[in-house]
């Protein structure tokens, strides 16, 4: 069974950057695709940005297409998300997701196995 876990959150000004890390356990992960979510206090949970299991499908929100850039290195079993130029309105948990094979790279009934989540505050 995979396991995520992700890292690289934390607070940073308005119009700087962060690095994302979701690190997966298991030796399937070059097989696997693999999306980024976030939520919101009070909001439901929404898509950010997915890619596939060979890196060569790529998949954005609309509100961070870019200004953030989704990739993985599968010899180090891990998927990152580059987030450029944030905005407040990028403050969110994030969170890894696998997704599970047959449906749609956008929604979060597509995956089945998630991080524990890791914040990110964009100070205005």
């Amino acid at each position: 069974q995979v396991q995520l876990v992700e890292s690289g959150g934390g607070l940073v000004q308005a119009g700087g950057s962060l690095r994302l890390s979701c690190a997966a356990s298991g030796r399937t992960f070059s097989s696997l695709s693999m999306g980024w979510f976030r939520r919101n206090s009070g909001k439901e949970r929404e898509f950010v940005a997915a890619i596939s299991w060979s890196g060569g499908n790529t998949y954005y929100a609309d509100s961070v297409k870019g200004r953030f850039t989704i990739s993985r290195d599968n010899a180090k079993n891990t998927v990152y998300l580059q987030m450029n130029s944030l905005k407040p309105e990028d403050t969110a948990v994030y969170y890894c997701a696998k997704k599970s094979s047959g449906r749609s790279f956008t929604l979060v009934s597509s995956y089945d196995t998630w991080g524990q989540g890791t914040q990110v505050t964009v100070s205005s």
